[in-house]
């Protein structure tokens, strides 16, 4: 009873921990990641769908890469210090290569979640 009791306990510490580290990325919306494209003069908009998605639709200016593919193929984008505006779908995507990024060292991430939120300029497939 007793070791269940102290595994309770590291859990709860553990969570308790996991909860309030600093996330190294920000949450912006749409309105926000245009703002930083119109304004910034070198960033990396990465759009972490798959293939036949990106092929469907995407932003103007984004470049495919998919979140699983973060941690291996993250050096071919230019530095860590580089401005990186993420989206995916609906979010969920972004956040999982927005944390995977910070965790490998970038520092300028932006995650602005879904390109169903997107109402600017879309480029759709045929």
């Amino acid at each position: 009873m007793k070791k269940l009791i102290t595994l309770s306990v590291t859990l709860l510490l553990l969570l308790a921990a996991c909860a309030t580290a600093p996330q190294n990325w920000q949450t912006i919306n749409a309105a926000q990641a245009q703002a930083i494209m119109a304004e910034t003069e070198h960033f990396v908009l990465l759009d972490v769908r798959t293939q036949a998605e990106f092929n469907q639709s995407h932003i103007p200016g984004a470049t495919l890469l998919p979140y699983n593919e973060v941690h291996t193929r993250a050096h071919e984008l230019p530095d860590t210090n580089t401005v990186i505006l993420l989206y995916c779908q609906s979010g969920r995507r972004s956040a999982i290569a927005a944390a995977a990024l910070a965790g490998l060292g970038f520092t300028n991430i932006y995650d602005f979640g879904g390109i169903n939120n997107w109402p600017f300029e879309i480029i759709t497939g045929g």
